[in-house]
Parts: structure tokens; sequence; C-alpha cells
């Protein structure tokens, strides 16, 4: 038997005409409804690691049986014939699901292969990049966040909507930052390496409880304590608790340069100005040139992504012009390829 396509896959697949497929998801809401002329029926959403996906069950259908029997948070195997239906998105017919076992459903939330492995190659960088740091007050934090807070870091998203909006998307994020950050940083050389490596870590660690999935979840769902307070609140609370714990003030700190408690409000200040502008959200202006490269390596980074899933998601509206997707200020063209190797022989 094939391997269960992802619901991404499942949406470029269907471009080229319908398909049956199978795919493994977790039902995010099964909503009963009734239509204009009173006819029952349930509207399925599904979600795996990577979208989601909107069907109806009508109450002549199989599914219709299978919804009445689910709830939200069941992990199931969706089968059915899929194909786009003009402007209505993609569509099934003949389908329905049955519900997963729990060894079926703990891989589901693990990943595909090629997820589980992009998360390990993510995950990777970043450990790197946090061994490489020389200040050992940048170190220790950086360090002590890892071990009290790595797998939640994991599987938190970067984003609700708009970029590395998965789980898992933060390390993604986070990641390709990181590389940004250590390619920049020779360039620039007024640039603190260390400070700049440390504040990419931190500048969303609000994040893992404003935009995190649960463990047995793909869901990003809201919280109080994020809506009430939001990232950048938060991540100044997280730095500032971790530093707490640290021992600050012990004899081999006490004579290094720059102060520890000039560090520490160096730190904080990448958090609190990552958005670049107090309209965006930030509580202040960037105000140092790590907090002005970090500010435009995050917004390089989401806007990246946005391209990517612009080309991936939105429709060809002409050849190589895809669909606007939001907030990208406009159609998405596809972009230049480099010149092959072949051609410079």
């Amino acid at each position: 038997m094939t391997d269960p396509l992802t619901i991404t896959e499942l949406k470029l697949r269907t471009r080229e005409g319908s398909i049956s497929g199978r795919l493994q998801v977790q039902i995010e809401d099964c909503l009963k409804k009734e239509s204009a002329n009173g006819k029952p029926f349930y509207e399925v959403r599904f979600r795996d690691g990577t979208d989601s996906l909107l069907l109806r069950a009508w109450s002549d259908s199989p599914a219709y049986t299978a919804a009445e029997n689910s709830r939200k948070g069941d992990c199931v195997e969706l089968t059915g014939e899929f194909a786009l239906n003009g402007p209505f998105g993609l569509d099934a017919k003949r389908w329905s699901f049955d519900r997963l076992d729990a060894a079926a459903a703990e891989a589901l939330f693990a990943g595909t292969a090629e997820q589980r492995a992009r998360l390990q190659a993510d995950w990777a960088i970043i450990e790197s990049a946090i061994g490489s740091l020389r200040d050992p007050r940048l170190a220790a934090v950086s360090q002590l966040f890892m071990q009290e807070f790595g797998t939640r870091f994991q599987r938190a998203a970067a984003a609700r909507t708009y970029h590395h909006a998965w789980r898992g998307g933060l390390c993604r994020h986070v990641a390709q930052m990181m590389l940004a950050g250590d390619a920049l940083a020779p360039v620039y050389p007024m640039l603190n390496r260390d400070l700049l490596i440390a504040g990419i870590l931190f500048h969303d660690c609000g994040k893992l409880w404003e935009t995190c999935p649960p463990e047995q979840g793909f869901e990003i769902p809201r919280t109080l304590t994020g809506e009430l307070l939001g990232h950048i609140s938060l991540g100044i609370e997280i730095v500032n608790s971790l530093w707490r714990k640290l021992d600050t003030g012990r004899a081999d700190w006490k004579d290094l340069s720059p102060p520890s408690e000039n560090v520490r409000l160096h730190l904080l200040h990448l958090i609190a100005a990552h958005h670049g502008q107090l309209e965006f959200g930030s509580p202040v202006d960037p105000k140092t040139p790590e907090a002005a490269a970090l500010h435009y390596i995050d917004n390089l980074d989401a806007k990246l992504e946005m391209f990517t899933l612009a080309y991936a998601n939105s429709p060809e509206i002409s050849q190589g012009i895809h669909e606007r997707l939001r907030p990208l200020p406009g159609p998405a063209v596809k972009p230049l390829p480099p010149l092959a190797n072949s051609q410079l022989e």
C-alpha cells in the first residue's frame, strides 16, 4: 500500500485533475448544520502537519454516519475521490473516514519521514549555533531554555497564519534565521554575533505559549495567556525568569566585560524591538545594530516563506504568475532560475 498523502500533497495533485486518495488526519471541527432547505449535513475540518481541509458530509452519504460518530480531536484515515471545484476549492465524492488505532495516531503526530528529517536538521542547526556562543552568559541562558522547553519548542508554530503556521514551524523559522544571521555577521563587524544568535533564538520564544499545538494535535489554539500578554511580553518574562535561575553573580563572571546586566538588557531589547515599529506591536523601536539586523532577518525569512506558500498553494492566473496570497503586496511571480552549469562549460 502506498503511503498516505498529506493535505498539501493532495491539493497539489488535484491541480492536474481528480484523484483517488488516502490521508491520515485529525478532526479539527465536526459541526452539524442545516442547508437553506432544511437538509442536515456535517461540516468537517481535517488537519495534518501541513494544512487543513474542509469537507461537507450530507445526510445521504457514507461520510455522514462517520461524522455523526466522531468528535473533535479524533485521528482518522480519510479516503475518497478528490477534485478542485472551481471557486469553491477542493471537494470530494464518495468519501468517508475511519478512526486510526493508537499506534497510527502517534505516528501521525510524529510526522512523515520528510517532516521528521526536516525537524531533525533544523534542530541540529539551532543546537550547533547555541554551542558556538562564546559569551558564557548568553550560552548559559540559551542552553537552559533548550533544556526546559525544547520539547515544546519543537512543536510550536511561528504564527497562526501567513508564515510557518504549522506544527514545528517555529524551529524551521529560527533555524533559517540563524543561518542568515551567521552569514550576515562577518559582513558587518559592528554586529555582536553572539547577541544576534541568542536574540534569534529568543525573539519568538513567547510563541511557545501563544501559537503552540498540544502534544496530541495540529490545531493552533488560542490561549488566555497568549491573548492577554502576547509573545513579546511573554518572551521578555521567559528570559528574565531563566536569567534569575542562573548565578549571574558568580565569581568567574564578575570581571567579564560587558557586565552581565548589560548583556541581559540588550537581549531583552532584541525581543522587544523585533517587530521593527511601534505600530507593528513592538513596544520600542530597534535601537542597536543587532536589533535592526534581527528585525530584517525575521522579516526576510517570513516573506520568503510566504512566496514558497504562494507557489505551492495559490493557483496560476497566468503562466508563471500565481494568485495573490495575502499579505504579499501582489501576485507572486515565479523566480528566475539560475543559469544551468552545463551552459557555462
